[in-house]
């Protein structure tokens, strides 16, 4: 296993559309694996494909709190989608900022399994908005696309502004430990 690099905003490739996943094989379990250590090590709870420069439908995620239930879909699509809700997102993409999003409460997704099996899922609360979010950056869209464009300018300029600065040499070690 490795892990990945994750881009940041404003990053244009976190705008590209992934490709559906033609065949699960073993490279897709191999990008499975990768992914899953690069989001434990962020530390975050959901990371699509696309956010480490893979563009496919690949997304995995694990809300649980020992970091024991992984979930991966594998060109998932949302069938259903019901009520309403907002919650507090952040992003690995997005890192340093949380704002309230307004999402469906519940869905039923539909994707391939890490074997290849066609699943069905209907999840609500965090698991629900987590695909929700999860599925966005596979469309090319990001949280800060459902707030306001002065809140979205603001964490543009602010990330931007922390890219230019010099960053401290890391060994190999170092950038694992983080």
């Amino acid at each position: 296993m490795a892990l990945l690099d994750i881009l940041i905003f404003p990053d244009a490739r976190l705008r590209r559309v992934a490709e559906p996943v033609k065949q699960v094989d073993d490279s897709t379990r191999q990008l499975i694996d990768d992914m899953l250590e690069t989001m434990y090590a962020a530390p975050g709870i959901g990371l699509a494909a696309i956010q480490v420069n893979v563009p496919k439908r690949v997304i995995v995620i694990d809300v649980s709190e020992d970091r024991s239930n992984p979930l991966c879909l594998i060109n998932p699509e949302i069938l259903a989608r019901e009520g309403e809700e907002e919650m507090e997102e952040g992003c690995l993409s997005v890192p340093g900022f949380a704002e309230t999003v307004k999402r469906a409460e519940r869905v039923r997704v539909q994707a391939l399994n890490p074997d290849g099996e066609r699943i069905e899922l209907e999840t609500d609360g965090l698991l629900a908005v987590c695909i929700q979010h999860e599925i966005d950056h596979l469309d090319g869209r990001l949280f800060v696309d459902h707030i306001s464009s002065l809140k979205r300018q603001r964490i543009r300029k602010r990330l931007e502004k922390e890219q230019r600065a010099p960053q401290p040499a890391t060994s190999a070690a170092q950038r694992k430990a983080i």
